[in-house]
């Protein structure tokens, strides 16, 4: 049974819990400095999801090919699903601090690779250079930048790639 009298003890008992519980909020929010990166470092974040190119070409079928099969199957070209795999390599003023080459996912390895490295760098004025392959068919590597770049300490380079751009830099100056 609620008296008259307890309901102003009710109030301020639940003014004290809130007050608290927004303190801690508080606190927490804004006192706990975390830092991923010293004041005098930068990084260099790679980061995108690519397919490489078809392992074999497709090809025309010929008459007694297309004959062969039955006519809800038939269609003028086959293309294999297997993927190329695809090779990285990344460079920082002549030096790799990133290479691998990453099989293609999935049952029939026709799937995407997603890349994703990040290193942390002094900031400062850099050469960097990044190189791939997706390409079964082509000696070396098929895509290449290289660029000055200057990053500044604290500052995120985002590196990605775009099939109909290349390699694109978000971040840092040129």
């Amino acid at each position: 049974m609620v008296t008259a009298g307890s309901k102003p003890l009710r109030y301020l008992l639940q003014a004290i819990n809130y007050t608290v519980f927004m303190a801690m909020v508080w606190y927490f929010a804004t006192s706990p400095s975390v830092r991923i990166i010293a004041e005098d470092e930068a990084m260099i974040t790679i980061a995108f999801a690519h397919a490489g190119q078809l392992r074999e070409p497709c090809r025309l079928l010929t008459q007694e090919e297309l004959n062969a099969l039955p006519p809800n199957m038939r269609r003028i070209e086959d293309c294999p699903r297997e993927r190329s795999p695809v090779t990285i390599e990344a460079r920082l003023n002549d030096e790799v601090f990133y290479s691998a080459t990453l099989p293609p996912p999935g049952l029939f390895d026709d799937g995407g690779v997603d890349v994703f490295h990040r290193i942390k760098i002094p900031a400062g004025e850099h050469l960097l250079g990044l190189k791939m392959n997706d390409s079964v068919r082509i000696e070396g590597f098929n895509h290449e930048f290289e660029r000055q770049i200057k990053i500044d300490p604290a500052q995120i380079l985002l590196v990605s790639f775009k099939s109909d751009q290349g390699f694109v830099v978000n971040g840092g100056t040129e």
